[in-house]
């Protein structure tokens, strides 16, 4: 059986310092990695107040980051300022937050083992008996209130830490159409639903016919939601992280030659 895509070109949306790793799999399975941003990932506009929060984390029982780019920019924000509380417990929506929580020497982690996303971490032991506490959530500008609402009804306090934006970045698609023309385009791997709106918005009317006949690959069905809302023909959801995407690439492919 096949553990090869075969010299196919992939397209890897994720943002830029993200990409090294996506990329390196797809390489190491005899793929062609073609690096398009579709998200940029910025300081928030007011840091003020995260420090005061960061101040007074003695008074915090759980940190939950949200993301990689939460725990990178949230723990270097907090390292320059102080140590972690000894009482502070740490938890993580995804595999990607606990290995970069890890980075910073936290490896007490409270995160799902199977698909990682809010609803499979509401469903942890650790967060049913939450009345009473006080929870910061370390997350981007906006997102999904799914988390801090649930906790909220069990009786928690829940405070709201941004400790990023996000942004579509001012890129032109030329080149990556020039690319799909030539057929150096054979799938698409897409980590978040803002980054594939993105992507169809940056393509404009001729790219997004090139991506409504490629195969989309998404690590989560919230994300195959949206492939279905644009019209996406080829879109499939893989098992979970970027070894769950080059996996799902060469299982489709194998059957899909």
């Amino acid at each position: 059986m096949s553990t090869s895509l075969n010299g196919r070109g992939v397209l890897v949306t994720r943002p830029a310092h993200q990409a090294a790793h996506l990329a390196e799999l797809i390489i190491a399975a005899a793929g062609k990695p073609v690096l398009f941003p579709v998200l940029e990932i910025l300081d928030a506009a007011d840091l003020q107040p995260l420090y005061e929060l960061i101040d007074r984390l003695d008074s915090v029982d759980l940190a939950i980051f949200i993301s990689p780019n939460a725990v990178n920019k949230a723990m270097n924000l907090i390292k320059s300022r102080r140590e972690l509380p000894a009482t502070l417990k740490i938890a993580a929506i995804g595999r990607g937050s606990s290995k970069e929580l890890k980075h910073f020497g936290i490896t007490d982690i409270i995160a799902p083992t199977a698909r990682f996303d809010s609803e499979n971490l509401l469903e942890m032991p650790e967060l049913q008996n939450v009345a009473g506490q006080r929870i910061v959530i370390f997350r981007g500008d906006g997102g999904r209130e799914v988390l801090g609402d649930t906790l909220a009804a069990r009786g928690a306090s829940i405070e709201y830490a941004e400790c990023y934006r996000r942004s579509r970045p001012d890129a032109s698609a030329g080149g990556l159409l020039r690319q799909w023309s030539r057929n150096e385009i054979n799938a698409v791997t897409v980590t978040s639903a803002e980054g594939l709106r993105n992507l169809y918005d940056m393509l404009g009317k001729l790219g997004r016919q090139w991506l409504k006949t490629t195969p989309v690959f998404v690590p989560h069905p919230r994300i195959l939601e949206v492939t279905r809302e644009l019209g996406l023909e080829q879109a499939m959801v893989t098992p979970s992280g970027d070894e769950g995407l080059v996996q799902g690439m060469i299982e489709w492919f194998r059957v899909h030659p």
